[in-house]
């Protein structure tokens, strides 16, 4: 056993609790080593998770999963605890098809207590399971990991105004691997915090308690002391943002200590109230690589743990194609500024970013926020680009119609990650964007599906429409389906006589090679391909749908609200419905993690699958 790593020893976690204290910081070195090595393989999520191991571990010493609620804020930093709650023998299969997921999953693991993937929820959700325990008489504690990223986001400001007050014994460990809150200045104050923060502190503080609980009026006596020590407290020190809103408040303490980290939450968990324990990380810790780049190690594809460089070079993709455009419109038009809600780089920014520092925003994890402060700059003269992920604009729906679109304001919004994103499964795939984005009045929403077109339709929407528009683009690189077709609304690439193929965007590669396919069956097909998912040419479909009889609409997106929902639906307006119709799309649900090829295949919207669709229709009597 002595020869056995530590790290092979835990496959629940009671198992971490029968450890020594001195094994853990062995431990952790470990699971740092686990997380690179399989990390490098699979790609994932690194730098957050490689500073966060010590709080993980913490976390299943103190408390006890799945009885204690443990969460964390976006997910970006779960892997630890995925390792220490029985997962270790799946990391092979990490945010593959059929594999672990990147981020907490209930349906994965009953210590996995609430969904993770959008950040700054994380509060809300522990504070109403906290009142939830309550209400039912247990006496559990419930935990949760938040990041100085997501503290950005105002629904965490939200959930803490409430929470301060509420008296739950709720606990928010705030994982600050970059900047300070309410950061107190001075000597004194570092050196009063640095005390605080040291596990004699609480030792001696424990005994002095001990000490004068064995007299008379002892409990009269301690709540004075506590009293004066608060009050000279605040009188020394800074309030912190969350002291001002009711939290006790523990740290700053080394996050990646795990000795301190142990020490600090075994005394919010006496304390059964709100508390925030406040720890300082190394995002990237333990990888000199990622140390020096945590950003650049934050999401990774597979990787070689030597030279750091990915194992599988990629060509250049829609966002790099987006960033590019931008800053070359931007070079000759001042009124040009880019928005971004904590994804410049992920959005392809920053090339903008460095040539027009003065015209770059970007406004943390705080989508709402963007959209309304976009349509401000607009109202105000300027031609903003809200650049975000389509599953983060869903944040800000209410904003598209309230702020935006009523007034028929001029922002342009760059969708990136439309449709089908792959590894990072069901809270990143880009399906719903098309729904109800085209369901917004005054809403213009164009779907390039090369990096001419897209070129194109940015320079369409910031000078040719009016109004708010969306350019909706894909993860990752072109494919078959070269050039620019969007001098035309709608247009026709291939003609036949025997079923009309409408498709758009990214996904029109697959409708081509379901027409290829029909060919060597002897099927011709007209396939329309729709650069504008508003305001297109009808007549180039009536006529097609009219001509064929048989009308198959292909997408990456939910059903509810889909383009082959109101394409059929206005065709049976105007009495031009064709006898057959099918809508191939991704239907109601959600979609895991997988490589887009393989979700494609598995949920019916491949060429093979057009192919099937239209050769269904072809076996229908017309």
């Amino acid at each position: 056993m002595a020869n056995t790593p530590i790290l092979d020893q835990i496959n629940c976690p009671e198992d971490l609790k029968k450890l020594r204290q001195d094994q853990l910081a062995e431990l952790c070195s470990e699971i740092r080593e686990f997380l690179i090595e399989n990390v490098s393989k699979t790609g994932g999520h690194l730098s957050a998770n490689l500073g966060a191991v010590e709080i993980s571990v913490g976390l299943h010493r103190v408390f006890s999963s799945p009885g204690d609620h443990l969460m964390f804020d976006v997910g970006h930093q779960c892997y630890t605890h995925k390792l220490l709650t029985g997962r270790r023998d799946r990391f092979s299969t990490l945010r593959q098809l059929d594999g672990l997921s990147g981020f907490l999953r209930p349906d994965e693991s009953e210590h996995d207590c609430f969904i993770s993937g959008h950040a700054s929820n994380s509060i809300s959700a522990a504070l109403g399971m906290a009142r939830a325990s309550r209400l039912r008489g247990e006496t559990c504690s419930t935990v949760c990991v938040i990041g100085d990223g997501a503290l950005t986001g105002g629904m965490a400001y939200e959930a803490l105004n409430d929470a301060g007050q509420s008296h739950e014994p709720l606990i928010i460990v705030f994982n600050d691997n970059e900047m300070s809150i309410g950061k107190n200045v001075g000597a004194l104050a570092q050196r009063l915090s640095a005390m605080r923060s040291k596990p004699a502190y609480f030792k001696l503080k424990w005994r002095v308690k001990h000490f004068l609980c064995r007299f008379r009026n002892g409990d009269r006596l301690i709540r004075w002391i506590s009293a004066r020590k608060n009050r000279l407290k605040v009188a020394l020190l800074k309030e912190t943002i969350f002291e001002i809103m009711g939290f006790r408040y523990l740290g700053p303490a080394d996050g990646n200590d795990i000795t301190a980290v142990c020490d600090l939450l075994d005394e919010a968990k006496s304390l059964r109230r709100p508390v925030v324990v406040h720890l300082k990380t190394v995002k990237g810790k333990g990888y000199f690589r990622s140390e020096v780049s945590p950003d650049r190690f934050h999401g990774v594809s597979a990787f070689d743990v030597i030279s750091g460089q990915p194992r599988k070079q990629s060509g250049i993709g829609f966002s790099d194609a987006f960033g590019a455009a931008l800053t070359a419109y931007a070079d000759t038009d001042p009124s040009i500024c880019a928005v971004t809600a904590a994804m410049e780089a992920g959005t392809g920014l920053s090339m903008f970013a460095q040539r027009f520092p003065e015209r770059f925003f970007d406004v943390g994890i705080a989508e709402e926020h963007a959209v309304t402060m976009s349509a401000g700059m607009a109202a105000g003269g300027l031609r903003p680009v809200c650049a975000v992920y389509s599953t983060f604009l869903q944040r800000g729906y209410d904003q598209l119609l309230h702020d935006v679109a009523i007034q028929r304001t001029h922002v342009v919004f760059a969708v990136d990650r439309a449709g089908l994103v792959g590894e990072d499964g069901q809270t990143h795939q880009g399906l719903f964007d098309v729904p109800y984005l085209t369901s917004i009045p005054n809403m213009t929403v164009l779907a390039p599906s090369t990096h001419a077109e897209l070129q194109t339709a940015l320079r369409q929407a910031l000078y040719d429409c009016d109004g708010p528009v969306a350019v909706r683009y894909p993860r990752g690189s072109e494919r078959d389906v070269h050039g620019d077709t969007f001098a035309k609304t709608a247009v026709l690439l291939r003609e036949g006589d025997d079923v009309t193929i409408v498709s758009y965007g990214i996904l029109i590669n697959e409708a081509v090679r379901a027409a290829e396919l029909l060919e060597r069956r002897g099927v011709q097909a007209d396939l329309i391909k729709l650069n504008r998912l508003t305001d297109f040419d009808w007549q180039t479909l009536r006529d097609s749908v009219q001509k064929t009889g048989r009308l198959i609409v292909a997408e990456d997106c939910a059903q509810a609200g889909c383009m082959g929902e109101k394409l059929a639906a206005r065709l049976a307006q105007d009495g031009a419905i064709p006898p057959f119709v099918r809508l191939v799309n991704l239907k109601n649900r959600f979609i895991p993690e997988g490589k887009v090829e393989q979700l494609y295949q598995r949920y019916g919207i491949d060429g093979p699958a057009i192919a099937a669709a239209a050769l269904e229709g072809l076996e229908f009597e017309r």
